[in-house]
This record gives structure tokens, sequence and C-alpha cells, in this order.
């Protein structure tokens, strides 16, 4: 990529592929394992893998972005797409709607109306405060959005069935999902920072750090069946989303304690997000019979997707807003150096001298603090929806 908009493209069409590739694996998953616990057990290898590539991408990333070009951070995944394709074609059954309707165009370009303009608010409000801009885009996002939902109702087949909302325990599953992404992407995102820019490890040193969670994520395969026979879906997803709660006040505590604190408080993260994804994504697949998986399946991956894009956006808005109003910006610095302070630790780092840089630091991790404070309330609000709304019964023991 020899300039940025020929890199955001790429990107584009990565995010393209995902966006298809996701929803076709849940749904599978639906029609291969018709027996609800060994359903259970195949979503909560799904959300491992999910989780494990989130936390190994960094890993590999930072031990290839210390000893070889950028670019090798993108090469490395063509022989693993091989693989996938080569092992697919060999492996994987078809299953497809019998109906699946036409595309449709107009309901795609209304969902990307809503989002987008919604999303850049976000963004924009952090440099620019609440202007014009900030408001005619909530304004058009929130057109789009009640335009698409409009749509969706009307349609025979429609690209997102609004109608399964009524369902409260369907809602309360979704609504889940979404934070529980939110926290542990948005999370992921500025900890990397955080490790790095504030405390100076290494990218590959970084990687390693945020192991824990990975650790205790995969740790859910095994335990998912006795958590459910204990306390029935609803309440095992409250409870993952309170360990995740309590994981993320104790990354805002431990913010500036040694890194032995930060790494226990990881692991209630991976565990708790680890149950809560498992949980959720098997209640909203649940919810239709296996001719529609391919369409809740895809609700599922919206609901991800949705939790990545508002987790970096809000949280990483968050944590810049915070970072610029706590900076201390040294007096007779020029004013370009003193703009780079104020956009990014990164860029700070770069121009101030060592006692000034001491400061910036310490601003970004206040940043960060509230930032890992606001997702622990919001994730301990979803474990209480989720305790409401999603019904617990225990299953049958055999």
């Amino acid at each position: 990529a020899p300039s940025a908009p020929a890199l955001i493209g790429a990107r584009l069409l990565l995010g393209v592929a995902g966006a298809t590739l996701m929803p076709s694996t849940l749904s599978l998953i639906r029609n291969i394992f018709t027996d609800s616990g060994e359903r259970t057990r195949a979503i909560a290898i799904w959300s491992t893998a999910f989780g494990a590539g989130s936390a190994v991408g960094p890993l590999v990333g930072g031990f290839l972005l210390e000893h070889f070009w950028w670019g090798s951070v993108f090469l490395i995944n063509v022989p693993v797409m091989v693989l996938v394709v080569v092992s697919g074609l060999l492996l994987l059954p078809e299953s497809r709607d019998p109906r699946p309707g036409r595309f449709d165009v107009l309901s795609a370009v209304l969902s990307m109306a809503a989002v987008v303009p919604l999303v850049y608010a976000v963004k924009h409000v952090v440099g620019a405060g609440v202007d014009g801009v900030t408001v005619s885009c909530l304004l058009v996002g929130v057109t789009a959005g009640v335009l698409f939902a409009r749509r969706q109702r009307r349609l025979e087949q429609p690209m997102l069935d609004v109608e399964l909302f009524g369902n409260p325990a369907f809602l309360g599953a979704v609504v889940a999902n979404v934070i529980a992404i939110f926290a542990l992407v948005g999370m992921l995102f500025f900890f990397s920072q955080y490790l790095q820019f504030a405390r100076g490890f290494g990218p590959l040193q970084a990687g390693l750090a945020e192991l824990p969670a990975t650790l205790a994520s995969i740790v859910v395969v095994v335990i998912i069946a006795a958590v459910v026979a204990r306390f029935g879906r609803g309440r095992a997803i409250a409870l993952g989303l309170g360990l995740a709660a309590a994981g993320l006040a104790g990354v805002a505590v431990a913010a500036h304690a040694p890194y032995l604190w930060l790494g226990l408080a990881l692991v209630p993260i991976g565990l708790g997000i680890g149950l809560a994804m498992t949980l959720t994504g098997d209640a909203i697949i649940s919810a239709a019979p296996p001719r529609k998986a391919g369409s809740v399946s895809a609700i599922t991956e919206t609901a991800n997707e949705l939790g990545v894009v508002l987790g970096i956006a809000v949280l990483g808005s968050l944590l810049s807003l915070v970072y610029r109003h706590a900076v201390s910006v040294p007096s007779g610095l020029p004013a370009a150096d003193a703009a780079r302070v104020r956009d990014s630790l990164g860029s700070a780092l770069q121009v101030l001298p060592p006692q000034a840089a001491a400061g910036a630091r310490d601003a970004f991790i206040t940043g960060v603090q509230v930032t890992s404070s606001l997702a622990a309330a919001l994730t301990l609000g979803a474990a209480v929806l989720a305790w409401v709304l999603i019904p617990s019964p225990r299953p049958a023991r055999a």
C-alpha cells in the first residue's frame, strides 16, 4: 500500500470479506449441531477462537514488527487464508435458505447511512466539539435507522428481521452481546497503546502481557456446561458480564500498579467476556428455525461488528478527550510540536523532553482509568439487563 487511501481501500475489501465469512460460520454451527448441549460447546469453541485470534494477532504482529517490514503483518495471513479455503472446500457441508429472496440494495445503503454518520459524529465531537456537523450526522443517522427499521418490517424477506427484537430474551441477548464486544475490543484498542507508550513495553512484550485474558477465555470451553447447569443461561450471561465489569474496574484501579495486578485484572475480563459471548450467541441463533440460521447469524455478526465499531469509536474518543484535557503542553514549544502533543501520546513522546513526557504519560493513564471505568459501568448495566430479560432454565440432567 503506497498511501493511506490505498491501505484504507484494501481494509474495506477485508471488511466486506469478513462480514460475509463470520455469519456463515455461525449458521453452519447452527445446522451441524442440532443437539442444544453440543451446539453450546461448539459456540464456546467458536467464541474462544474469536478471542484467541484477537489476542494472538497482536502477539504475532508484535513479533513481526520488531523483526520485519510492517507489511509482513498482512502477508502472514495469506497462507492462513489458503488453508481455510482448501479445508473449507473439503470439510464444510453446504447449507442454504431454500427461499433467500433478492439482495436488497436500498436496505444495505440505509444500514450504512444509519451507522457511519453516528460513528463519525462520535469521532468528530472529540476534535471539534458539538457543532453543525455533529448535529447533522446524528440527524442523518437516526433518520436512516428509522427508515431502515420501517423497510425491514414491510419486506417479505428482510435483510434484518427486526420482528425478532420484540422478544425480550432475544433483545437482551443482542444488547448483552454488543456491550460485551464493546468492552473487550475497546479495552484492547487502548490497552496495547497503554502498555507500549505509558509502560514502555515493546510490541512483542505488550502482546505477551495481554495473554491472561486469552488464556482465561479458553477455560470457558471446559466450564461452560457446568456453569449453565448451575445458573441457567440468563444468569450465566449476567455472571460473565459481572466478572468482566470487575476486571475492567481492576484495570482502572491498577493502571499505576505493577503489571502483576493488571495481569490479574485481565483474567476475569477474558473469562467473563468468553462466557457472555458464547451464551448470547447461543441464545440468538437458537431463536430461529434452521432454515433461517443464516439470517439470525447475521444479526449476531452485526451485533459483534457494531460492538467493535462503537467500542473503538466511543472508548477511543473518550480516551483522547480525557488525554487532551489532562495533558500539559510546555511553554515555548513550537506550534506544530504542541499540536502533536495534544494529538496523542505516541506523537507527544517523539517531541517532548523526558520530564514533560512523564506528565503526558500520566495524562494518558488518567484517560485509561476513566475509559475503563465507563466500560465497567456499561458492562455491569448489561449484566443487570441479562439477569432480568434472559430466561434461566436449567438444562435437564442426562
